[in-house]
């Protein structure tokens, strides 16, 4: 099936409230028409980082949101299908939110359930989504090595306070802390090399880290496998953040966290991750606004 003329295509940035900045996304409320090369064109001719794709669920199948609004979501960047997209859920739940009301939304992913939650907050809409279960895990010293290679970071740039793993909440990241402001704003990779790196380890992007604070962090995200040399603001990788920084033992069970991304992009935008004690999800809170073709 092709891609249908009478699609619409809505353009959303997600944490900011400003289009100039955050991170932009595709959304087609209705998919029911397209088929994966017609969703794989549509993100590919918009050339932001992912695009998200949605179609109506008879029930919502999840019985902590009984009353939720469901739906089956996927995610394509220009190159491929991802199975999990923060800032993209963020601007989905937006838009529904803008045509149909605040609420609670259930939006069935590749990696699992994510429960979404829209309030309105001093005159604007703010969305959290609640990740799926995330895991953290150690990376191979070769495969550091080889990231660090790609980067031209010195493994003396690193942070040892915050030492590098993988962590999962929706989709794998590889999460690297610098030592300094200066080490994060200097990011000039090897993208063929990085990308080979980052398909053989199945990583989505690389979460790249700064502690401005012990609740305040600045962050980059390469995503060469998704066919974009940077992601302005990654909300997959901040809930994997949360989770690995909680796995360490560098925030506490009960926490939230402020995450500053693409400033060095000109595209400043905000995350908030919240941690819960007793719950091993990641909350990711954000606000949007739609961009006018």
């Amino acid at each position: 099936m092709s891609q249908n003329s009478a699609t619409e295509i809505l353009r959303y940035t997600a944490f900011s409230a400003d289009p100039e900045g955050g991170n932009p996304a595709g959304v087609v409320l209705d998919a029911s028409g397209l088929d994966d090369t017609a969703m794989l064109a549509v993100a590919a001719e918009l050339g932001y980082s992912e695009s998200a794709f949605l179609t109506a669920r008879d029930e919502p199948g999840d019985t902590d949101s009984p009353a939720a609004r469901a739906y089956t979501i996927r995610y394509f960047s220009p190159k491929a299908e991802v199975p999990f997209c923060g800032h993209a859920t963020v601007a989905t739940a937006l838009a529904l939110a803008e045509r149909e009301g605040p609420g609670d939304l259930l939006f069935s992913t590749r990696a699992g359930t994510v429960p979404v939650t829209v309030n309105r907050e001093n005159g604007e809409l703010r969305a959290t989504l609640t990740s799926v279960e995330p895991d953290v895990m150690d990376i191979a010293p070769d495969d550091l090595a080889e990231a660090l290679a790609a980067l031209d970071w010195p493994a003396a740039d690193l942070d040892p306070a915050l030492p590098p793993r993988i962590a999962y909440a929706g989709a794998r990241h590889l999460v690297l802390a610098a030592a300094t402001r200066e080490r994060l704003a200097d990011l000039d990779y090897d993208f063929p090399r990085l990308e080979a790196l980052m398909r053989r380890l199945d990583l989505t992007t690389l979460q790249l880290a700064w502690r401005a604070a012990p609740d305040v962090f600045h962050v980059r995200d390469p995503f060469p496998v998704g066919g974009v040399v940077e992601d302005p603001a990654t909300g997959a990788a901040a809930a994997a953040f949360g989770a690995c920084l909680r796995a360490l033992g560098l925030v506490p069970d009960t926490a939230v966290l402020t995450l500053h991304q693409g400033e060095d992009m000109g595209r400043p935008g905000t995350l908030t991750v919240e941690l819960r004690a007793g719950d091993a999800r990641v909350r990711v809170s954000g606000t949007g606004t739609r961009i006018e073709a």
